[in-house]
């Protein structure tokens, strides 16, 4: 062997020595600033303050209240009611509170206040004229329109649609438990119901509007653009998924046993043509005739979080750091466009670089874990990362679904789901309608009227606007 040879080996065995050194340099700090996370963690999970506090406060945080000059915001009070039910007259003291002098009347100012009326429990007894029919034989009873049934006997004693509205309304809306509904009610009004008898009322709305349901499923099939999202739900104790589909009319909940395609094709079948807009779940891809939008609140959320847990002098970093600029270009050239502050042709030739750099970006290989999962991930959603670019009023993310998804988050914090499935067929029919109402500037309380006071249950379609006296209440 040559002399040569031995001191090559020691030259390359050192160099591999020195690599491993600086090696273990950087696994040693990788291990230090992942346990001090940890440990922050760790710590925050016991703390007693607020769980969505900041852990560092800001330096020079912007004072609070309303700012002066141009950066007060829009301005805006209290509009003068309309009609005036009371004038009270406020007379003058006879003396000043200051100096006990003399006062001399220079003039009438007046202020106006809204109150709510002192709470009561309307109580009506409808006296039904019961006869036969003298043909086929059949009992007959008459039918005022302010009934919201016909029960007579031992449950003869029911509540009106105004207090089933509000019942129904703090339960499915706001999340409140059926006990403290019923404590609402009781200690607002004066109306005592009992848990179970609030359950089934509700039950029985949802009954009715069971068929203003189905309408509202077939009307979001045909929406130009619609926004879905899910989350996790319990019924009977076990896992469901609540789904939610939203337009800028409508919206449509359902609570099924899966998260997949079978599952959201029940509400939008399986034809829908239209613009989806939705997170990156795979389930949502089945839906092969819609044109996607992939939700780049998600990406870039996904991205800060990388950079977070690399380090953002970390080489894993550059990655996830490019992805989010290009992001944020792309938001930046849709809020030029839509501001006017771009050409067509100007719009043609920045998109089409930023997809240029989506497409070198993507084309390399990666070698962290992660970077290769988010690197497969857009990949698969290439094509739907920015359609709001080319589609001018397509939305960018899935916000609508997020907020419309926040009231059933509250109340699974509250009491978890449903205990059985025809709880979470009311819980989607009834947040369905509720949603719908609010947006469409409509009376839910008129809805309910509408469903219980008529003899036959109607089929509402929520998306023509109501003629009923009540909605204007």
């Amino acid at each position: 062997m040559l002399p040569g040879t031995d001191a090559e080996k020691i030259a390359r065995l050192e160099q591999e020595n020195a690599a491993f050194r600086t090696r273990i340099v950087e696994l040693e700090s990788e291990i230090q600033r992942l346990k001090q996370l940890l440990e922050e963690a760790v710590r925050a999970g016991k703390r007693q303050a607020a769980p969505f506090s900041r852990q560092k406060p800001k330096a020079n945080p912007q004072p609070p209240g309303r700012k002066a000059g141009r950066a007060y915001g829009r301005r805006c009070r209290r509009a003068i009611p309309t009609p005036i039910e009371e004038t009270v007259e406020v007379p003058l003291p006879q003396h000043c509170s200051h100096c006990q002098g003399q006062i001399e009347e220079i003039g009438v100012v007046s202020q106006y206040q809204e109150e709510i009326p002192a709470p009561r429990v309307e109580r009506t007894e409808f006296r039904l004229h019961v006869g036969r029919c003298a043909q086929c034989g059949k009992r007959v009873q008459g039918r005022h329109e302010r009934q919201s049934s016909d029960a007579v006997g031992s449950a003869g004693v029911g509540i009106g649609p105004r207090a089933l509205a509000l019942a129904t309304e703090l339960n499915k809306d706001l999340g409140l438990p059926y006990g403290k509904t019923a404590r609402v009610l009781q200690q607002a009004f004066g109306l005592r119901m009992s848990r179970g008898g609030l359950c089934q009322a509700i039950a029985r709305v949802a009954g009715k509007a069971q068929p203003s349901y189905e309408v509202l499923m077939r009307r979001i099939r045909s929406e130009p653009s619609v926004t879905a999202d899910e989350t996790g739900w319990k019924v009977a104790g076990h896992l469901h998924w609540a789904w939610v589909f939203v337009s800028r009319r409508m919206t449509v909940y359902s609570i099924q046993p899966g998260r997949g395609y079978e599952q959201a094709k029940v509400v939008l079948g399986d034809d829908f043509a239209g613009f989806l807009v939705r997170d990156g779940w795979n389930g949502y891809r089945g839906f092969t005739g819609a044109v996607h939008q992939s939700c780049c609140a998600h990406l870039l959320r996904r991205c800060r979080e990388m950079i977070v847990g690399a380090g953002e002098a970390h080489p894993a970093a550059r990655f996830p750091s490019q992805v989010h600029g290009l992001l944020q270009q792309a938001l930046q050239l849709r809020d030029r466009r839509d501001q006017g502050q771009i050409s067509t042709h100007g719009l043609a030739v920045v998109r089409g670089r930023i997809e240029a750099q989506r497409d070198r970006a993507l084309a390399r290989n990666q070698r962290s874990l992660e970077n290769q999962r988010l690197a497969n991930h857009l990949r698969r959603e290439r094509e739907w990362l920015f359609p709001f670019l080319h589609c001018e009023g397509l939305e960018a993310t899935n916000w609508r679904a997020e907020q419309a998804i926040r009231p059933l988050v509250v109340t699974r914090k509250v009491w978890g789901g449903n205990r059985t499935h025809n709880g979470a067929r009311t819980q989607g029919i009834l947040s369905s309608i509720l949603q719908t109402c609010r947006q469409q500037m409509r009376s839910f309380a008129g809805f309910v009227h509408d469903l219980v006071c008529s003899p036959q249950p109607p089929v509402i379609d929520l998306t023509v606007p109501s003629t009923n006296k009540f909605s204007a209440r």
